[in-house]
């Protein structure tokens, strides 16, 4: 599983013209499920996710938590990471994990996302979606496992 997290001061996911959801200062959360993925994994990234300090303190050096700000979270699923560009023009997808299972591991993410008390959004999992997002730094990190 690949996340790519994303400190925004607001985001927001549109489908056929309709905004979906939408988030003001938090993390924007692209999740990419792979075929080795399993449930120890998603409990990391979470973890992982929610408590990396990103955001800045007082002082303004990042020293806090999406948890310790209270931060909104929006997750949109992004089969695209699952891609492999070592070979040729075309990304391959043979990492990438089965629709059904990767809507599984999406579902599981934001569970548990959910269980930590924050206010979590979600894109509209396989359809043809616009995000848009003010990256709040720029800050992005890219976690896998």
């Amino acid at each position: 599983m690949k996340l790519v997290l994303q400190r925004v001061a607001r985001a927001s996911v549109c489908v056929d013209g309709s905004v979906v959801a939408e988030i003001s200062k938090g993390l924007m959360i692209l999740l990419g499920a792979e075929k080795q993925d399993s449930p120890d994994k998603v409990n990391y990234l979470v973890d992982k996710a929610l408590t990396l300090r990103i955001f800045p303190d007082a002082q303004g050096k990042m020293n806090l938590s999406c948890l310790d700000v209270s931060g909104e979270v929006l997750v949109v699923s992004q089969f695209t990471l699952a891609g492999d560009c070592t070979k040729g023009r075309r990304p391959g997808f043979d990492k990438a994990a089965p629709p059904e299972e990767a809507k599984s591991f999406y579902r599981q993410f934001i569970e548990k996302v959910s269980a930590s008390g924050l206010t979590v959004k979600e894109g509209q999992f396989g359809a043809d979606m616009q995000v848009a997002l003010v990256n709040d730094g720029p800050v992005t990190f890219v976690l896998d496992r």
